[in-house]
């Protein structure tokens, strides 16, 4: 018996036997109407499967992102409660507390509005106290003008503090301001 190897030589004749091998096999035979077919409905299947896990994935983020933003807005405020807590706490303390001296009141008053600054301070609640400044529409509210030997338009009084957040006007001040006398 004699086994079907290729005949032994120089790397360069096997390319050459291999091109007389394919040109001696004959036509190529082209695939039938019906293979094509059945190839390209294949084809447009998986095309169409993949896109709608595509669609299903797109949706699915869709959704994710609306329930964490919802969840966002729900909870904005959390940790700036939380840090209210204690200046609750402390308020009820002193309310609780049966026979507390006006000096007792008034001190523990006091530290409780300190751990009110220390929250607003924290979470850049700054204070808009402009007594003796220039009046600006922005951020203070003028509710009277009273004739005065200072420049027009200057604060002399504040009637309520106003309040911004991240430089953003959350109450502006009311203020009375001056105005030039005999105007």
């Amino acid at each position: 018996m004699q086994e079907n190897t290729p005949p032994t030589g120089d790397a360069g004749n096997t390319p050459a036997t291999d091109a007389t091998a394919n040109t001696n096999a004959g036509p190529e035979i082209m695939p039938s109407m019906e293979e094509l077919l059945k190839k390209a409905e294949l084809t447009a299947q998986e095309h169409h499967d993949a896109w709608l896990r595509a669609k299903a994935d797109a949706e699915n983020i869709r959704k994710r992102a609306q329930t964490d933003i919802a969840s966002a807005h729900k909870y904005a405020i959390d940790n700036f409660a939380n840090a209210l807590l204690p200046v609750k706490d402390s308020l009820e303390a002193a309310l609780a507390t049966n026979n507390a001296t006006l000096e007792n009141l008034r001190s523990g008053v006091e530290l409780t509005l300190k751990q009110l600054g220390s929250v607003f301070e924290k979470f850049k609640v700054i204070e808009i106290d402009p007594t003796g400044q220039k009046f600006d529409p922005h951020q203070h509210q003028a509710i009277s003008a009273v004739e005065s030997e200072t420049e027009p338009n200057t604060v002399l009084q504040v009637f309520q503090k106003g309040y911004m957040l991240n430089d953003r006007v959350m109450r502006p001040a009311m203020v009375s301001v001056a105005k030039a006398k005999g105007g």
